[in-house]
């Protein structure tokens, strides 16, 4: 690795921290609030801001793991599969919630709304490790149960992207062994003409 490369190895080596190897401290107030801020440089086409923020810490952890269990229950789920749903929420300090606000906005389709929501979770992510904290980005069936938008107030029109669970590692992250790029990188020169057979 050249010396300009070794400048990406914040990106390359980028990995998540299963949550339940995450335990406190979670970031302080003045942290939390330079990692959302960091989050609001995601490209946004047309400076919408499609996405917003639900902190959840201390006893919220524990209402929300009621509303998992309650939202398990009504998908039919037995009771061990209840319990593990209880069990999510407190497995890390800190909860950031991502939620996707797409907006009816004439040239800005709803896919790139939904992807710069995504864009911000990735910096929320690259944030905390930033300041030495651990997190994964986790989803499941509860990013998309109705009964769990509604316990956390989402109108309508919005989405979960993800849950975002935060805290102090207890030891550092393992480097995953990911493919090359070049397998999956081409290079276009232009239209393909067809063949015509003569």
């Amino acid at each position: 690795m050249t010396a300009q490369t070794q400048k990406l190895s914040f990106l390359v080596d980028q990995a998540s921290v299963p949550a339940k190897q995450l335990q406190a401290p979670a970031p302080s107030a003045d942290e939390l609030d330079a990692i959302l801020q960091a989050a609001m440089s995601a490209p946004d086409h047309g400076g919408l801001t499609p996405f917003r923020f639900l902190i959840i810490s201390g006893d919220g952890r524990e209402k929300l793991a009621q509303t998992f269990a309650e939202a398990a229950r009504q998908r039919g789920l037995d009771e061990a599969g209840v319990q593990k749903q209880r069990a999510k929420p407190l497995r890390s300090p800190l909860i950031v919630t991502v939620i996707a606000t797409p907006q009816d906005c004439p040239g800005i389709p709803e896919i790139e709304q939904l992807l710069c929501a995504g864009a911000a979770t990735q910096h929320i992510q690259l944030a905390c490790r930033a300041l030495g904290f651990g997190s994964i980005w986790l989803t499941g069936d509860n990013s998309y149960d109705l009964n769990v938008y509604q316990a956390l107030g989402l109108d309508m029109h919005e989405r979960i992207i993800g849950f975002i669970y935060i805290g102090t590692p207890q030891s550092p992250p393992e480097k995953k062994i990911r493919p090359s790029a070049t397998t999956i990188t081409d290079r276009w020169d232009g239209p393909q003409m067809p063949e015509f057979a003569i």
